[in-house]
């Protein structure tokens, strides 16, 4: 018996440039977006730190030292929320980071967190 040819199976080469044209836009704004990511981590880790402290105005310092060290531009410490949680110091931070995509488009990420 004879079998039938099969039909050739892939992408088109419009596919092949569109995927790759969505993959390279993908990366870009990946590239944009990795740095902030870094930042919220080094600030993350800067408010645990400043935690540790007893006064708002102690808190503050501690997380200036660290933000020089960790050159974080996103916050200050003024903008820091500090609060007692029972005996516990809590320190909550909130901002927003925007990034300029194409004409009028932009995305926004917004970040927050917490010390432990």
């Amino acid at each position: 018996m004879k079998q039938g040819r099969k039909g050739q199976a892939g992408m088109s080469m419009f596919t092949l440039l569109f995927v790759v044209g969505v993959l390279a836009c993908g990366a870009v704004l990946g590239a944009q977006v990795f740095p902030t990511t870094v930042e919220y981590q080094a600030i993350l880790k800067a408010a645990q730190r400043a935690s540790n402290g007893n006064t708002v105005a102690e808190v503050r310092q501690i997380f200036d030292k660290a933000a020089q060290v960790d050159d974080i531009k996103s916050i200050d410490a003024k903008d820091l929320e500090v609060s007692k949680d029972g005996d516990k110091v809590v320190v909550k931070f909130a901002y927003n980071k925007e990034f300029h995509m194409f004409g009028p488009a932009f995305l926004v990420v917004k970040y927050a967190g917490q010390s432990k």
